[in-house]
């Protein structure tokens, strides 16, 4: 305990200097922890946004169809959907189909992707829904109505209301088409989907391929995204009857958002290391100056029998209250920062009111950040042991001064 309030009682004898070492240790962990808890929280939202209108938190498919997109690698669904939806912690499950075509208006013809989907299941948490009219959603999975992407449905030349024919491959091999009418338009903010996406009701589209009652996809919707190895196995069982369909986590599902996240994760982590290393820089320069004005006051302390073990000792101690009042100072402004950007986020609506794309995925301009608690009191842990282990060599430097020595330095 003396060498504690000793300890305390030093730290404070040059106050500008602690301060400014201080400033600069609170102010670094602050912004650590602060842009840390922000690229979780919008990390979090690409994944939601992503799983929901793409592949979901876990995916079926038969065979390899995650990577081939072989439109021949189909399975039934047989009331697959209806019993993982039932699995506690699952929000919705989604049966797909999937088939490229060609549509055609009176003016013009594209390629497209027409893609089968449940549309009261997909209205409740595909985000690309949530600004589409109520008049302008489709509602019966066996209708000839459809959704199209704004840009095809400006390259088509057509406009709500108006009939087109999509053409696709029936699985004897012969093509097959259906008269179809414009119900809504689709805008995504992504360029691929908007130029290509047809949606109709997955019964449609599976009868038109010559599949009744066949998926090429089941996205599966989490409760929360943490849930997905606990049900992963479950899925695996519910499959069991079905023949090579396989549960995939998004990670796998997904790989251009997934690895876009990686990479983005991975230059920040650059970034943190190199603000750490200018810290660890600046605290040993600090400490060991720290040191050096002091060479009189040890060489008396170790004259008056003071051992170098407990000089040591006391330089260790303002070192540790150092680190504490740091890791204090910048774990309450960083939890403060977390704390306004995750209740009212960072708002860019008014410079991409579009919304933000990454990784192929849309996600809301308004970023939020979310609590990584674990990580930032390592971080905190980290402050205290970076001051820590600054002082060792400025301590031995000290207790190896020899009295007499130090006693005449000026």
């Amino acid at each position: 305990m003396d060498l504690i309030s000793l300890a305390w009682k030093n730290l404070w004898r040059n106050r500008r200097r602690t301060l400014i070492t201080l400033s600069a240790l609170g102010l670094s962990l602050f912004l650590l922890q602060t842009f840390h808890n922000l690229s979780f929280g919008v990390y979090a939202q690409m994944v939601d946004s992503g799983v929901r209108a793409g592949s979901g938190h876990i995916a079926l498919y038969r065979g390899d169809y995650a990577q081939s997109r072989d439109e021949e690698l189909s399975f039934a669904e047989a009331g697959l959907s209806a019993a993982i939806a039932r699995e506690p912690g699952v929000r919705a499950a989604l049966p797909r189909v999937y088939l490229p075509g060609l549509a055609q208006s009176s003016r013009e013809s594209r390629g497209i992707l027409l893609m089968g989907i449940d549309p009261v299941a997909e209205a409740e948490v595909n985000p690309f829904w949530k600004n589409l009219p109520e008049e302008e959603r489709i509602t019966d999975p066996e209708g000839r109505e459809a959704l199209v992407g704004s840009r095809l449905l400006k390259e088509l030349k057509l406009e709500i209301g108006n009939k087109f024919v999509v053409t696709v491959q029936h699985r004897d091999g012969e093509l097959t088409g259906e008269l179809l009418r414009v119900r809504g338009v689709l805008r995504t903010g992504l360029k691929e989907i908007d130029g290509s996406m047809v949606m109709v009701g997955r019964l449609r589209a599976a009868a038109m391929a010559g599949i009744p009652g066949e998926i090429h996809e089941l996205a599966v919707i989490l409760e929360r995204a943490g849930d997905q190895s606990r049900l992963l196995p479950k899925l695996a069982m519910l499959t069991e009857e079905h023949p090579r369909v396989r549960a995939l986590p998004w990670e796998v599902a997904m790989p251009n958002l997934s690895d876009a996240i990686r990479l983005d994760y991975a230059s920040q982590k650059f970034i943190f290391a190199v603000i750490l290393l200018i810290v660890t820089i600046g605290v040993v320069n600090t400490l060991l100056m720290a040191v050096m004005e002091r060479i009189r006051e040890f060489g008396v302390l170790l004259a008056i029998g003071t051992t170098p073990g407990r000089l040591r000792l006391m330089i260790w101690h303002e070192a540790l209250l150092l680190g504490l009042l740091a890791m204090a100072l910048g774990t309450l402004l960083g939890s403060a920062a977390t704390w306004y950007l995750t209740a009212r986020g960072l708002d860019l609506r008014a410079l991409m009111p579009a919304g933000l794309e990454f990784g192929g995925v849309v996600f809301d301009p308004v970023l939020r950040a979310a609590w990584d608690v674990g990580w930032m009191l390592e971080m905190g842990l980290y402050v205290i042991g970076l001051c820590l282990l600054a002082s060792i060599y400025p301590a031995i430097k000290a207790a190896r001064i020899p009295p007499a020595e130090a006693m005449r330095h000026r």
